[in-house]
C-alpha cells in the first residue's frame, strides 16, 4: 500500500489538531494499529506545535508531508522560521534536565523509529522528519487487499 499527502497549513495553533485528524483518518483507512496511529499522531503534533510556535516571520505557514511505503510511515514538517542552530542534534543527547525547553523534539524521538532535524538548503527553516515502522490491524489484510 502506499499513500501520501501534504498540506501547508497556517502558523495558527487550530492547525494542529487539523493535521493530526487527518493523519489519523489516513492511518485508520488504511488499516494501521490503533497504538501505532495514536503514537504518530502525537509525534506530529509536538512537530506541528513547533513550527507554529518557532515558524519565523517569514511565513505564516508551514507544510506537512506523509507518506505510507509498504510498512513504513515518513512525515516530515517544514517551516520557514529561523531552522535550528549549528550542531542541532547534538543537545538530543543531552540529559533532558539540562535543557530548557526541547521536550518536544525528545517526545518525537521516543515514539518513531527514527528521527532527523536540519534546515532546508539555502532559504532556512527546520524540517524535522521522522519514520515509525506501521504494524496493522488484524482486519488490514482485507483492506490493504482490496
Amino acid at each position: 500500500m502506499s499513500i501520501w499527502w501534504s498540506l501547508q497549513l497556517r502558523r495558527e495553533a487550530a492547525s494542529v489538531p487539523l493535521a493530526r485528524r487527518l493523519l489519523l483518518g489516513a492511518m485508520e483507512t488504511a488499516g494501521v494499529d490503533a497504538d501505532i496511529s495514536h503514537e504518530l499522531s502525537i509525534a506530529l503534533s509536538e512537530a506541528c506545535a513547533n513550527a507554529v510556535q518557532h515558524g519565523g516571520d517569514r511565513s505564516e505557514v508551514y507544510r506537512v508531508t506523509a507518506s505510507i511505503l509498504g510498512d513504513m510511515c515518513r512525515i516530515e514538517v517544514t517551516d520557514c522560521g529561523p531552522g535550528f542552530p549549528d550542531g542541532a542534534d547534538i543537545p538530543m543527547a543531552e540529559p533532558r534536565e539540562l535543557l530548557p525547553g526541547g521536550r518536544g523534539l525528545r517526545l518525537i524521538e521516543a515514539l518513531s523509529d527514527r528521527l532527523r532535524i536540519g534546515n532546508q538548503p539555502g532559504s532556512g527553516g527546520a524540517v524535522v522528519t521522522f519514520d515509525k515502522i506501521l504494524k496493522w490491524r488484524e482486519d488490514a489484510a482485507l483492506l490493504r487487499a482490496s
